[in-house]
């Protein structure tokens, strides 16, 4: 069900700036994974190279199967809040590659759409519009979405920002369920607690690749210290 990846050698600039640089890791099927590092480690440039939203200057990223969606959670700075839309519709754009841009939406879409919306806790608030929401339930809506678009491989770029403690706890626990079903899973996060709690796999990044794998081994204070130094150089 879930999508391997092989990077090699990985370089990415970004406005005019070289935020990684020879990148080599490798992904399983599967994998449940933080990424994690200093600000401007290169988190997000990781996780756009990898979903194949930023061109890498060298190297390359290889999918196991090549083939397959991906579904990508941007930063919460980075979407537009005041679009207006219901929070029904905004979920069901989660069909878009099923539906097309010209099919309306079937029954089956909308069931979907109301199982999302029911796991996420968020029945009551289908037909609000987006802009109503706070910011907890917001990002309730955008995992709704994501589940609508069934991809093995899920990129999710901090999802835990600025929500509160409920909404963290709920939506960990549908990250775990992707994770049970098979699904790859990537994180970029902050929080080096909840990291070594529920996140088996972990890739510590500070421009290169300080170290990665099991938390446990990469977790450690001089893993963490060197990312630090690096940050600063």
């Amino acid at each position: 069900m879930g999508t391997g990846l092989t990077i090699e050698d990985l370089s990415v600039a970004y406005e005019r700036r070289l935020a990684i640089q020879n990148i080599a890791y490798t992904v399983q099927p599967g994998d449940l994974t933080a990424i994690i590092g200093p600000n401007g480690a290169g988190k997000s440039t990781l996780l756009k190279a990898i979903g194949g939203f930023l061109r890498p200057t060298q190297g390359r990223i290889m999918r196991s199967p090549e083939h397959g969606a991906v579904a990508y959670l941007p930063q919460l700075a980075e979407i537009e809040r005041d679009f207006p839309i219901t929070v029904s519709d905004a979920v069901l754009l989660g069909r878009w590659r099923r539906i097309g841009w010209f099919r309306a939406a079937d029954a089956a879409d909308r069931e979907a759409v109301e199982a999302a919306l029911a796991a996420v806790g968020l029945t009551a608030f289908a037909w609000r519009g987006v802009g109503t929401l706070s910011v907890g339930q917001f990002q309730r809506m955008l995992f709704a979405r994501l589940m609508l678009q069934d991809a093995p491989l899920i990129l999710l770029d901090e999802p835990f920002a600025a929500v509160d403690q409920r909404t963290v706890r709920d939506l960990t626990q549908i990250i775990l369920d992707w994770q049970a079903e098979g699904r790859t899973v990537l994180a970029v996060l902050h929080d080096l607690d909840q990291v070594a709690r529920q996140f088996p796999r972990t890739i510590l990044l500070a421009r290169r690749l300080i170290a990665g794998g099991p938390t446990e081994t990469t977790l450690t204070p001089e893993h963490l210290e060197a990312a630090a130094a690096m940050a600063d150089e």
